[in-house]
This record gives C-alpha cells, sequence and structure tokens, in this order.
C-alpha cells in the first residue's frame, strides 16, 4: 500500500481537505491577503494620479480638473476607463499650437503686400516703393494697367508681356 494512502488512513480527522483549511488559516495566507490589499491601493492610487497628470495637461478649467481627479479617487481603474471615455481628445499645448496656427494663417492672409527689398507696406496699384524706389510692377504697353513681373500674358487685355517687360530696376530718386 502506497504510503500518502496509509498517511491518509493513519490521520484521526475525518476531513480530507484539513490540510487545505490550515494553509487559509496560516500567516502566509494572511501575508498574501495583506500584500493582495496593498498592491489593490497602490492601483488605485495610481489610476488617480495618472487621471490628474493627464487631466492637467487636457483641461483648463480647476473645477472640472477637481472633477476629473475625483472621479480617479472615487472610482479608481473603473473612474480611470470612465475619464479615458469622456476626456477631451487634444492636449493643451496642440491647442495653443493650433490656434497659434490659425492666427499666423490669417495675419498672413491679411497682410499687405510689402516690398521685397526693404519690405516697406505698399499698395497693389503701386509701380515703384515709395520708400526705395524699387520697380514693384511694370506697365502693359497695351491697356496700361499694372502687371507683376513674373505675368507672360496682361490679364486685362491678354497682350503678351512676357518678352516687352523692362528689366528690374532701381530708380534714383534725386
Amino acid at each position: 500500500m502506497p504510503h500518502w494512502i496509509r498517511a491518509v488512513a493513519a490521520s484521526s480527522d475525518s476531513n480530507p481537505f484539513q490540510s487545505v483549511l490550515d494553509f487559509f488559516q496560516s500567516p502566509a495566507w494572511h501575508f498574501v491577503i495583506l500584500m493582495f490589499y496593498f498592491l489593490l491601493v497602490v492601483l488605485w492610487i495610481a489610476c488617480a494620479y495618472w487621471v490628474f497628470k493627464d487631466a492637467r495637461r487636457r483641461v483648463d478649467d480647476k473645477i472640472i480638473l477637481a472633477v476629473c481627479v475625483l472621479t480617479g479617487i472615487v472610482f479608481g481603474p473603473l473612474g480611470l476607463i470612465v475619464y479615458a471615455i469622456v476626456r477631451p481628445p487634444e492636449l493643451l499645448a496642440d491647442r495653443r499650437e493650433q490656434e497659434l496656427e490659425v492666427q499666423m494663417m490669417e495675419q498672413r492672409l491679411g497682410e499687405e503686400s510689402r516690398c521685397s527689398f526693404c519690405k516697406t507696406p505698399v499698395r497693389d496699384d503701386y509701380l515703384v516703393c515709395p520708400t526705395c524706389g524699387r520697380r514693384l510692377r511694370t506697365t502693359c504697353a497695351s491697356c496700361g494697367k499694372p502687371i507683376e513681373p513674373s505675368w507672360r500674358v496682361c490679364p486685362y487685355c491678354e497682350t503678351d508681356v512676357h518678352g516687352t517687360m523692362p528689366p528690374v530696376s532701381v530708380y534714383d530718386r534725386a
């Protein structure tokens, strides 16, 4: 007869699971339970901290930030999931960068034209810069309207102007 059968038969206990029950009352099991509680608390605090750090990068309003953090603290990992679903999609820094880009584009579109040499503001109908005398545009020989130096055809009278344009020069102001 195997030794484990003799050990069970020699045992005076009638409960075959007594060794398992003894384990659940041992100090080792008590330590495992305490570690489980400790890790649960650490997970709870880590979720709340992550919500705080992320919400601070995404939310301007202090009240909404406090609500986000309280959601992380009160509901733990479930609060983290709820926050991840309802959080703003973009960071504050990204939003500010996009606003600056839009401002710069609006400024460029609204900018008046400037002299390419001295950067003085000039109107669209100026032929030369009033400050430095640099030629900005020439006139069409046919209709007399101002045309850009890079144009090949006058858009007003359809005259070929590419070959007839004088070279760009700086006029003497004296």
